[in-house]
C-alpha cells in the first residue's frame, strides 16, 4: 500500500515569522552544516568555528577525565543530571567571580554574572531588555540599540522578537599599513555623527552596543574610543554592552595593547565557544546586579536553566588560571600566524585587484574590501559556493542602515582563517580566481 503524505500549510504568528524567514546567520550554519555532512570537500572559510587546537584540545580533554572521576558534588553524572539554578552554576560563577578580582580588581559578587546558553542566547536576552516597545511613562513607545560602528555582527539582526530595531553609524575608513605594508585600512568610530543622532537626543535608544574585536571585521576598538561610548552612555543613562567574544582576558585573540575594563553601566559578554568550546553552549554576562536577575528570571522561562557542562570544563582551568595562559601562550599566537598567512596567499592570489584588508588587530577572520566589485558580494558568495568555497558576503552585516544607497557595504567579505593550512590556500586560490576574472571583466 503507499503511503502519501499530505503538508499542511502552517500558519504562524507574527513572532514565528520572524524566525522562519530566510536571514543571514540561519544561511550561514545551514552552509556550515551542509559543508560538515558533504561528500565533496568544500572550502570552509565562512564559518565561525574555531579552530582544532591541539594543545588546547589536549587540556580540555583531561579537565573533562577529572570531572568524570571526581567526587559527587562535581563529578560529570552530577553535572549532566541536575539543574542548576536559573542563574546559572554556582560554582562556576564563583570560579568567575574570583578570576575576574583577582585580575581587574573589579570587586565582583555572585549577584555580577550570569550564564546563559551561548552567548547568542545571551543577546537575545540583553536586546529585548533594552530596545523594543516601552511603556508611556518612559518617554517612548519604541527603542533601538545603537551600534556605533557598522558593520557588526551577522547574529544580531534577528534577535529581536518584535521586528528590526537598530540604529547604526557609518565608520570612518582610513587606508592604513600593517608591519610596513600598505593595501590596508581600518574602521573608526565616526564620534560627531553619533553625537548628532536624533535618536540619542529623543531618547529612542535603549543601549550602545559593540563587539571588541569586531566580527566581522577584526578591528579594535581603542581605549579612547571605548571611554568616549561609555561617557556618552552615562549621559543618555543607557548602558554600554560589550560583546567580549574573541577578546581579553579569555580567548585574548587580540593584539593591540588596549585594557578591558567594567562599571555599573557596563554589560560585557564572554563565552567559551571561541577557547574552542562551541558545542558546550556557555555565554558568561557580567553586569549590574538589576540585569542579572532579569536575565536569570528570563533563563527560567526560556531555558528553565543554563548548561552546566561548559562550566564544569573550564572552572578548574580558571581557578588555577591555565585558561589564561592556554590563551596568552597558544590561542592568540596560534590566530596571529593564521593571520600571518592567510594576508601573505591573499596578497600573492590578488595581483593587481583593488583589494584591500582590514587591519588585522583580532578574532578568527579577515574583512577584505573589493573597491568597485562589478558585482555585489552577495553574487560573489554564490559564485564562489559553485566552486565549493564558501564566505560570507557583506550585506548581512549592517544592521541599522540603508544600504541601498552604500556601496561599500556590497564591496566586502568575511574570511574565516580557522581553517587548516590546506583548506585555507585552496579556498584563497579560489577567491583570487574568480576576483581577478570578475576585474577583468568576466561574466
Amino acid at each position: 500500500m503507499q503511503i502519501y503524505t499530505v503538508f499542511m500549510t502552517m500558519n504562524f504568528s507574527n513572532f514565528g515569522q520572524q524566525f522562519v524567514a530566510p536571514t543571514g546567520i540561519s544561511q550561514l550554519m545551514d552552509d556550515l552544516g551542509d559543508a560538515l555532512k558533504s561528500e565533496t570537500p568544500v572550502n570552509l572559510l565562512g564559518g565561525g568555528n574555531p579552530a582544532r587546537i591541539d594543545k588546547v584540545n589536549e587540556v580540555f580533554l583531561q579537565s573533562f577525565k577529572q570531572m568524570s572521576i571526581g567526587d559527587l558534588d562535581s563529578s560529570a553524572t552530577d553535572v549532566m543530571g541536575n539543574y542548576s539554578n536559573p542563574q546559572g552554576d554556582s560554582k562556576f560563577i564563583t570560579a568567575l567571580v574570583d578570576f575576574f578580582n583577582r585580575h581587574y580588581d573589579w570587586n565582583l559578587s555572585s549577584a555580577n554574572i550570569a550564564l546563559t546558553n551561548g552567548s547568542q542566547n545571551a543577546f537575545f536576552y540583553l536586546f529585548n531588555l533594552f530596545g523594543g516597545e516601552f511603556g508611556e511613562a518612559q518617554n517612548t513607545h519604541n527603542k533601538s540599540i545603537l551600534l556605533p560602528l557598522a558593520p557588526e555582527y551577522i547574529g544580531y539582526s534577528d534577535v529581536h522578537i518584535d521586528g528590526q530595531h537598530f540604529v547604526a553609524i557609518k565608520p570612518n575608513i582610513e587606508e592604513v599599513c600593517h608591519e610596513g605594508e600598505s593595501g590596508f585600512f581600518k574602521y573608526r568610530v565616526d564620534f560627531e555623527a553619533l553625537e548628532n543622532l536624533p535618536e540619542l537626543a529623543q531618547g529612542k535608544i535603549g543601549a550602545i552596543c559593540c563587539s571588541r574585536p569586531t566580527n566581522p571585521t577584526g578591528n579594535v576598538l581603542t581605549d579612547n574610543e571605548m571611554a568616549h561610548l561609555s561617557k556618552i552612555a552615562k549621559q543618555h543613562d543607557i548602558p554600554l554592552i560589550i560583546d567580549n567574544a574573541y577578546g581579553a582576558p579569555f580567548p585574548n585573540i587580540i593584539y593591540p595593547d588596549v585594557n578591558l575594563n567594567w562599571d555599573d553601566n557596563t554589560v560585557l559578554c564572554f563565552s567559551l565557544s571561541k577557547i574552542g568550546l562551541p558545542g558546550v553552549r556557555t555565554g558568561i554576562v557580567i553586569a549590574n546586579p538589576q540585569v542579572i536577575h532579569a536575565i536569570s528570571s528570563m533563563n527560567a522561562v526560556v531555558n528553565l536553566a543554563p548548561t552546566r557542562f561548559g562550566g564544569a570544563i573550564a572552572r578548574p582551568l580558571l581557578e588555577n588560571d591555565q585558561l589564561k595562559q592556554l590563551s596568552d601562550e597558544v590561542i592568540q599566537p596560534f590566530y596571529a600566524q593564521k593571520a600571518k598567512r592567510a594576508i601573505e596567499l591573499l596578497k600573492h592570489e590578488m595581483g593587481n585587484t583593488p583589494m584591500l584588508i582590514h587591519k588585522p588587530e583580532g578574532a578568527i577572520f579577515l574583512w577584505l574590501w573589493f573597491k568597485d566589485l562589478p558585482i555585489s558580494t552577495t553574487e560573489l558568495y554564490e559564485r564562489l559556493k559553485a566552486k565549493s568555497t564558501l564566505i560570507v558576503p557583506s550585506e548581512y552585516f549592517f544592521p541599522g542602515l540603508d544600504i541601498n544607497d552604500y556601496p561599500h557595504a556590497h564591496e566586502c567579505i568575511r574570511m574565516s582563517i580557522a581553517a587548516n593550512d590546506e583548506t585555507l590556500q585552496k579556498g584563497i586560490a579560489v577567491i583570487g580566481e574568480v576576483v581577478r576574472d570578475l576585474y577583468a571583466g568576466g561574466k
